[in-house]
């Protein structure tokens, strides 16, 4: 695995390096089977330190998908050993999805959900930060994948049958959505 680390407001020293990619490389045994063995796993760890608490973020990319973690604790090492337990519950998570033959049934339980959406009014908020974002050309199944490894409530992407761009996301019942986008036929 490659592992960059940096560290914001602080050094780097070598025991927390050696410490940091000793944890990393218990993900390793996830992927040993992987049918991309050949290709490297990418690590980024961002150590932050503030007057109170160290914040570290931890983004794994992998064959599965990209994996994030992001814990905040007064000891480096604490918050290290959770966010290596959080990216170990979302390699779990996201390979027993990925073994369930029901994907079918998830395709089928959106359609169900467009038809049963109803608008509600939105207040306009200004926005607070501006980011650009490339929407990859995938699936509606890889794109929830992704969305859930992400751990966000919503993902943009390029749909493969339509090659428009879409939106899925989680509502509040627990359920997803999907956006698409529609032509506008006036003239």
């Amino acid at each position: 695995m490659l592992i960059t680390i940096t560290g914001k407001n602080l050094n780097i020293t070598d025991a927390m390096r050696d410490r940091t990619e000793k944890k990393l490389a218990v993900l390793d045994k996830y992927f040993a089977n992987s049918d991309t063995e050949n290709e490297l796993l990418r690590a980024n760890v961002l150590v932050k330190t503030y007057s109170d608490h160290q914040k570290i973020e931890v983004t794994v990319n992998t064959p599965i998908g990209l994996l994030r973690a992001e814990v905040k604790s007064v000891d480096f090492y604490a918050a290290l050993d959770l966010s290596i337990d959080k990216l170990e519950d979302q390699i779990r998570k996201q390979k027993t999805r990925m073994s369930r033959k029901n994907r079918e049934k998830l395709s089928l339980a959106f359609l169900e959900e467009i038809n049963m959406m109803d608008e509600e009014a939105t207040e306009k908020l200004e926005p607070i930060r501006t980011k650009e974002i490339f929407a990859e050309k995938m699936d509606l199944n890889n794109a929830v994948m992704q969305m859930e490894m992400l751990n966000h409530t919503f993902f943009i992407y390029t749909d493969s049958e339509t090659n428009e761009i879409a939106v899925v996301y989680k509502r509040f019942d627990g359920g997803y959505g999907l956006l698409e986008v529609e032509k506008d036929t006036r003239v």
